[in-house]
């Protein structure tokens, strides 16, 4: 099983940008697809983007459409989101995922910790 470790987040303002990291322990790192979720406060964790092993195809919510670019180097074992445009409403924990696919949580295997974005308005 994968280790993650999510890095990146913090405050920022609307229209901002971040972008979020997640390192993953272990040599497999290159055979898993990875994801990105995100939880609000009082609300269930949501999908925001998917890539593929090999970074080939990539799928995003409808709401980050367009803002968010998820991207992945397997020579340093680390997952991406560069996160433009930041609204108030992105404001949430960002999970990483690994071994699955799909939008939802169940479909994938494990998790970081998670990383706090908060966008002030």
């Amino acid at each position: 099983q994968v280790q993650l470790v999510e890095s990146g987040g913090g405050l920022v303002q609307a229209g901002g940008s971040l972008r979020l990291s997640c390192a993953a322990s272990g040599r497999t790192f290159s055979s898993y697809h990875m994801g990105w979720f995100r939880q609000a406060p009082g609300k269930e964790r949501e999908f925001v983007a998917a890539i593929t092993w090999s970074g080939s195809n990539t799928a995003y919510a409808d709401s980050v459409k367009g803002r968010f670019a998820i991207s992945r180097d397997n020579g340093k074992n680390t997952l991406y989101l560069q996160m433009n445009s930041l609204k108030p409403e992105d404001t949430a924990v960002y999970y990483c995922a690994a071994g699955g696919w799909g939008v939802t949580v169940s479909g994938w295997g494990s998790w970081g910790q998670g990383t706090q974005v908060t966008v002030s308005s």
